[in-house]
């Protein structure tokens, strides 16, 4: 897997289509959400990806603090169904936490988790703080990564 993480700016037209493709192929149709994922937050939030032979196959959008949360946030965490069961996802968040760290320095990360996927997210150190609540029809949990 090749990891590159870029501003929004940087991104070229194929890559933005390539992340979109990903996140509406899972969010959209697979989780069957009708929901706006174009929220104006992409512009001031920084892009990794990972990509194998020419496939986007791992993606999550690095975000600032005062974007999502006070804290920094990683979100649209997702892997392509195509991808599942190698490990990318573990990796995946391994390095967007890498990446937030060299961008922001190592400052607490707040996630909206989706609910089912607490352990996973607590493997990582996160832990729930806030109540649960729905999100486009799924159950979802604050959950912080502190310092």
């Amino acid at each position: 897997m090749k990891w590159i993480c870029k501003r929004f700016d940087d991104l070229s037209a194929s890559e933005v289509y390539a992340i979109l493709q990903l996140r509406n192929e899972v969010f959209v149709v697979e989780q069957n959400c009708v929901f706006q994922d174009a929220d104006d937050k992409d512009q001031h939030c920084h892009h990794l990806m990972g990509w194998e032979y020419g496939r986007l196959l791992a993606y999550s959008r690095i975000v600032p603090p005062e974007i999502s949360y006070r804290e920094s946030s990683i979100g649209r965490i997702v892997t392509s169904p195509s991808a599942r069961k190698n490990g990318y996802g573990r990796e995946l968040l391994a390095q967007s936490i890498v990446q937030l760290y060299l961008l922001f320095g190592k400052i607490p990360i707040k996630i909206g988790a989706q609910q089912y996927l607490q352990r996973f997210y607590e493997s990582f150190g996160f832990r729930q703080s806030g109540k649960s609540y729905l999100e486009d029809g799924i159950p979802h949990i604050e959950m912080t990564l502190p310092t």
